[in-house]
């Protein structure tokens, strides 16, 4: 009996070891779904950080693109002969197309994959960035800022692509790193163009040519960026949704299907709506400040331009501060933990909003509130989107085009009820868009997982996370496998029941030496 055992432990080996040759190899360790369960901020790494670097970098550029204007505003509304009304105008124009291109945008996502869905809204909108050198009117302006600003868009793609890319635990991180890194370039471009026009100028160029050639600059690097995402980029850590949906390894889904799961789950609604008071205050804050701090105090465009880029580069360790803050308060307290650090977060941001409105009289004061403001309501950013892969597997696309879309919606009613007219100062506008943020940051309270709990109530007896997410299959879809992945993800997520759940994500595929 002892020699048959060990002729069988040899056979089991081959066994274990075909299985584990069958599995495909990353340079990362990663979990059963292959998704990354470490994030190595300066490789490479196919497929999990080469994407994360093509994500940020090709949103970067859009934001570059989008508010390549305001820095220039002085000298754009002196060609152009613009009114307040005008600038206004053109300034809800840029944030109002992507309200639904991120919509579309998230579908798309769900349906053929982050890397051609990004690359190709950001193809698409670089005529408009070229044509911003040929405006001579107040319509053409708008009309150029209102296309441009559809590549924004491209943050969904971004967040979905690293939510497809990330174990659960690293999610935070990774979107927050991406989604900061990526805005980054509303603050890069504050200094970015006037040093741009500067040149230009010294070149012999007149002020009436030199921001207008300025905007090439924005125009070529938006159109490398979604050459790279086309070439390099991989939808999956599996591979691209095409080859997935011919080997059958990935469900073909239907727009109806995933368009359904997402309306009907009210979380994605509540993250909408706060996303508008964090995200939508920044590209309000970005379309107005450089002017703001111009016309206020009276310092001169290159000075307003610096003060400006430094609200949009905290984005550089903010956004990325509130991804790792969520998945350091995962570790600890579960989901409730990033429920928690959301509102707080957020809350806080509020009332530094206000303060900023309220300290107009003291300039050192404004610039202080200012940065500390710009922290606060970029790390709720970050927060917001370590919530947003839990919510829906299925239609985690369009949940996360919701979302965005929803920051956009903010940006625009903000700027259109404060921004707009003469109806109220800059600083006023300012003080009540604070008093927005406090209010629209409460529905977070009424967010609830069944399995995992809210900020006040603790989870339901008996509640999965596997049960959750295959709510959103049929029981024949189920038996056919479609919600394998799901599955799959529902055990990675265990951790988000907090430290009572007793189990971290492991690594269970081979990594390559």
């Amino acid at each position: 009996m002892a020699e048959e055992g060990e002729l069988k432990k040899p056979a089991a080996m081959e066994v274990e070891g075909a299985e584990a040759a069958s599995k495909p190899r990353f340079r990362m360790p990663v979990d059963s779904d292959n998704k990354a369960t470490e994030f190595w901020l300066f490789s490479f790494a196919r497929p999990h950080m080469s994407a994360f670097h093509l994500s940020w970098f090709s949103f970067f550029c859009c934001f570059l693109s989008t508010f390549a204007a305001p820095p220039l505003l002085p000298l754009i509304r002196d060609t152009l002969g613009l009114t307040a009304t005008d600038i206004g105008n053109a300034g809800i124009a840029s944030v109002s197309g992507a309200v639904f291109a991120r919509v579309a945008m998230g579908t798309a996502c769900d349906l053929v994959g982050p890397r051609l869905a990004s690359a190709s809204i950001i193809l698409l909108t670089t005529p408009a960035v070229y044509c911003s050198s040929i405006i001579t009117s107040a319509s053409s302006y708008l009309l150029v800022r209102f296309f441009t600003g559809f590549s924004l868009a491209s943050f969904v793609s971004t967040q979905f692509w690293m939510s497809s890319m990330f174990s659960p635990p690293k999610v935070g991180l990774a979107n927050g790193v991406a989604g900061g890194w990526g805005n980054l370039g509303g603050g890069a471009v504050q200094l970015l163009m006037p040093l741009v026009y500067d040149a230009i100028l010294k070149i012999g160029s007149t002020p009436f040519t030199a921001w207008r050639v300025a905007f090439f600059i924005p125009g070529v690097l938006q159109t490398c960026s979604a050459i790279a995402v086309l070439a390099l980029g991989q939808d999956m850590p599996g591979g691209n949704y095409r080859k997935l949906h011919k080997s059958g390894d990935m469900h073909r889904d239907s727009f109806l299907n995933v368009l359904r799961h997402a309306v009907t789950n009210y979380r994605g609604w509540i993250l909408a709506l706060t996303y508008g008071y964090c995200f939508g205050v920044e590209l309000a804050v970005d379309n107005i400040i450089a002017q703001y701090f111009y016309d206020r105090f009276g310092v001169k465009l290159r000075t307003a331009g610096f003060i400006a880029a430094s609200f949009g580069m905290a984005n550089i360790v903010s956004r990325p501060g509130g991804g790792l803050l969520s998945d350091w308060l995962s570790s600890r307290f579960g989901m409730r933990g990033r429920l928690w650090g959301l509102w707080v977060v957020q809350t806080i941001g509020g009332v530094l909003c206000v303060t900023l409105g309220v300290v107009d009289y003291s300039f050192g004061a404004s610039v202080g509130v200012m940065i500390l403001f710009s922290f606060f309501v970029q790390a709720a950013c970050g927060l917001t989107f370590g919530i947003v892969p839990f919510v829906s597997r299925r239609s985690l696309g369009l949940i996360s085009g919701m979302t965005g879309g929803g920051g956009n919606v903010g940006a625009v009613l903000t700027q259109l009820i404060f921004f707009h007219g003469s109806k109220y100062t800059t600083e006023t506008g300012i003080k009540y868009m604070g008093l927005m943020i406090l209010a629209c940051t409460l529905p977070i309270t009424l967010i609830y997982f069944p399995q995992w709990g809210g900020m006040f109530v603790g989870p339901r007896p008996g509640a999965t996370a596997e049960e959750y997410y295959n709510g959103e299959w049929t029981e024949e879809e189920r038996a056919k496998g479609y919600n394998a992945a799901v599955v799959r993800f529902a055990e990675n997520s265990v951790r988000e029941g907090g430290r009572s759940s007793g189990s971290q994500s492991k690594h269970t595929v081979p990594v390559e030496v």
